[in-house]
C-alpha cells in the first residue's frame, strides 16, 4: 500500500484534486473531518478548547463555533499554536488507526489530505508529499466568492500557513493548480499513472 500524504495552503484545490484521486481509485482519509469528528467525540478535546479560548467561541446552544474560533486563532501564532496542540495528538491517532485499518484491507492507494500534513510533523505516517500549489491572488478571490471572507479574512488565513514555497521543499512532486479543471485533472492523473507504474514494478 503507498499512502500519499496531500497538502497545500487553504482554497489550493486540495479537496477537487482528493476528488479526482478517489474517482481513479484512492480512498481518501480527510483530516479535516477527522477534527470535525473530533470535536464532536471528545468532550475532553471540547473542553480543553473552551478552557483555552473561553465561552466567547461558543454559539447560542453552548456548542463550539468553528467560525468564531477560527477569527480567535487565525489572528494570533501563539494560539493557532496553542490549539494545534490540543488537536493534533488526538487527530494522529484516530489517522494512524485508519491507515493500519487500509493496510488489513488490502488497499492500494491511501490518500491523506491535512492542510497541515507539514506542520504537524505528519510526514512520517506517508510514503510521498503531494503538494498542492495556486497563486495567491486565485486563492484570495476563491475565499471572498466560496467562503464569504472579507479580504482582510482571506489574507489573514494565508499568512498564518506555512508559505507554500516552504511546503514545496517538502514535496516529492507539487501540483500547481494555476489553470482551469481540466489542466488540474491531466497533473493529477500523469502522476497517478507514474505511481501505477512505480507500484507495479
Amino acid at each position: 500500500m503507498i499512502v500519499i500524504g496531500l497538502t497545500g495552503g487553504i482554497a489550493s484545490g486540495k479537496s477537487t484534486v482528493s476528488e479526482v484521486l478517489s474517482g481513479l481509485g484512492a480512498v481518501v482519509i480527510d483530516a479535516d473531518k477527522i477534527g470535525h469528528e473530533a470535536f464532536r467525540s471528545s468532550t475532553d478535546i471540547r473542553q480543553a478548547v473552551v478552557a483555552a479560548f473561553g465561552n466567547d467561541i461558543l454559539d447560542r446552544n453552548g456548542e463550539i463555533d468553528r467560525g468564531k474560533l477560527a477569527d480567535a486563532v487565525f489572528k494570533d501564532p501563539e494560539a493557532l499554536q496553542q490549539l494545534n496542540g490540543i488537536m493534533h495528538p488526538i487527530m494522529r491517532r484516530i489517522v494512524e488507526q485508519r491507515i493500519e485499518e487500509l493496510r488489513g484491507q488490502e488497499v492500494g492507494v491511501v490518500v491523506l489530505e491535512a492542510a497541515l500534513l507539514i506542520e504537524a510533523n505528519w510526514i512520517d505516517l506517508v510514503d510521498r508529499v503531494w503538494v498542492v500549489a495556486a497563486p495567491e491572488s486565485d486563492v484570495i478571490n476563491r475565499l471572498i466568492s466560496q467562503k464569504g471572507f472579507t479580504e482582510e479574512q482571506a489574507r489573514a488565513r494565508i499568512n498564518a500557513q506555512m508559505p507554500a514555497a516552504q511546503k514545496s521543499r517538502h514535496a516529492d512532486a507539487v501540483i500547481e493548480n494555476d489553470s482551469d479543471l481540466y489542466m488540474l485533472k491531466k497533473r493529477v492523473d500523469a502522476l497517478w499513472q507514474r505511481l501505477q507504474s512505480i507500484e507495479n514494478n
